[in-house]
């Protein structure tokens, strides 16, 4: 019988002390293998580096989930701050995937601090973020970063036969406007609409953004402005336009979807039956945010846990 019991665990980002109040809240304790519950397994949502300089601890965590992994006590997928990682640290022709600009320093400093050119754990941790699948597709539920789009998964899918990255596709995907770049930049960062000319809009680390995310799992939605990310976000005039077509929609019949990404605030709850977001923004002095799942089919604000 399939195992079915998950505690499924949304962006951590360093804040490795809220795990561990986390993990102790659900029933886990620390063994020779790792945190582990005798009934329970987690699912980890990606995310787990970067954001802020102070108060977080990327050794610690990356140790915990690591661990945890490694052991059968957990799986964990890529989340954007991975891929950005590891093509930040991966050069081709003498030049890295990613550029190391003032904006991507800053944004990886955290990071970096933790785990200068010369620690000697620092390429095994990159090995672990190589190893993660970009998606899960278990037999009751399934998990991405940001978006579950079909049309991006099978494109990867006939790529490398499987979820995870090879080093072929991470340099195609560090190409902006390749058909990988869209596709993992879709899973991991969400479906993106162009806005029309002279719309842009700051987005919450301060940079101009000429295309908005969408909530690709709200198809009753008849305006831009209705599914717009983040909530309340001011597109101007852009918000009364219909809602696109193309939008990969996730279908209300299908088994429920864990993602993270979005730094949502307030009471977490499901998006809708068979979706939820378990990023609370726990980098912005919110929630760390688990769902408890048992293999039911209609999701339930009762079985969020979090911890702030």
């Amino acid at each position: 019988m399939e195992h079915c019991k998950y505690d499924i665990i949304g962006d951590i980002h360093g804040h490795a002390s809220a795990l561990i109040e986390l993990l102790n809240f659900l029933g886990y304790r620390e063994t020779s293998s790792g945190y582990a519950h005798p009934e329970r397994k987690v699912i980890f949502l990606g995310d787990f580096i970067d954001r802020g300089e102070h108060l977080v601890e990327h050794r610690k965590l990356l140790k915990i989930v690591m661990s945890m992994v490694n052991n059968g006590h957990a799986q964990a997928i890529m989340g954007n701050h991975e891929f950005n990682a590891l093509a930040y640290h991966t050069e081709v022709n003498g030049k890295p995937l990613r550029p190391h600009t003032d904006k991507n320093t800053k944004q990886h400093q955290a990071f970096l601090n933790e785990y200068p050119d010369n620690d000697p754990e620092k390429s095994q941790v990159l090995n672990f973020f190589r190893s993660l699948p970009l998606w899960l597709d278990l037999g009751q539920l399934r998990a991405v970063h940001a978006c579950w789009d079909e049309k991006s998964i099978d494109f990867l899918k006939s790529k490398t036969g499987g979820a995870r990255l090879t080093s072929e596709l991470l340099l195609q995907a560090s190409s902006p406007g390749s058909d990988a770049f869209n596709a993992v930049e879709t899973l991991l960062k969400g479906y993106e609409v162009e806005l029309p000319q002279n719309v842009s809009f700051l987005d919450k680390d301060g940079n101009r953004r000429f295309a908005v995310r969408v909530q690709w799992w709200n198809s009753s939605a008849k305006a831009l402005g209705e599914i717009a990310l983040p909530r309340g976000v001011d597109i101007g005039s852009a918000a009364s336009l219909p809602a696109p077509r193309g939008i990969p929609y996730y279908p209300k019949a299908d088994k429920p979807c864990f993602i993270g990404h979005y730094w949502l605030k307030g009471a977490p709850a499901p998006l809708t039956d068979n979706v939820a977001c378990l990023d609370y923004s726990v980098a912005g002095n919110g929630k760390l945010v688990a769902y408890r799942f048992d293999g039911e089919q209609i999701l339930s604000k009762d079985k969020f846990v979090f911890v702030a």
